[in-house]
């Protein structure tokens, strides 16, 4: 085996240092991403993927977004992020949530009470 055959799964393991898992609470898919106001302030020692991110998240973009875009697995990403929310440099909000509908008999009793007008 040559080096490049151990790329692919070397690559991700040296840009996570070895972790497997994120520091604090897991980022889902969709939770969006944003680059806190005073990130560029403190980016010493980030490797060049956590630049990127900071970079593709001046708009806010998903976690799933930022995968697809750097070609990096979702575990991978989140760890990433997870070190630049430690570090206080990217905001995460998760995915509004879509509210309840009312139950049907309830929309209808409006209806009736709108016609009854």
């Amino acid at each position: 085996m040559t080096e490049e055959d151990f790329g692919p799964l070397l690559r991700p393991y040296t840009l996570t240092r070895g972790r497997t898992r994120p520091t604090g609470p897991e980022f889902d898919m969709m939770t969006m991403i944003r680059t806190a106001p005073a990130a560029y302030s403190n980016t010493a020692g980030l490797a060049p993927e956590h630049l990127k991110i900071l970079q593709m998240c001046l708009a806010p973009a998903s976690v799933a977004d930022v995968a697809s875009d750097l070609g990096l697995s979702l575990n991978v990403v989140r760890i990433l992020l997870s070190d630049l929310r430690d570090k206080g440099l990217i905001t995460a909000r998760p995915q509004a949530t879509v509210a309840q509908l009312p139950e049907e008999r309830l929309l209808r009793e409006v209806i009736q009470g709108l016609q009854a007008l």
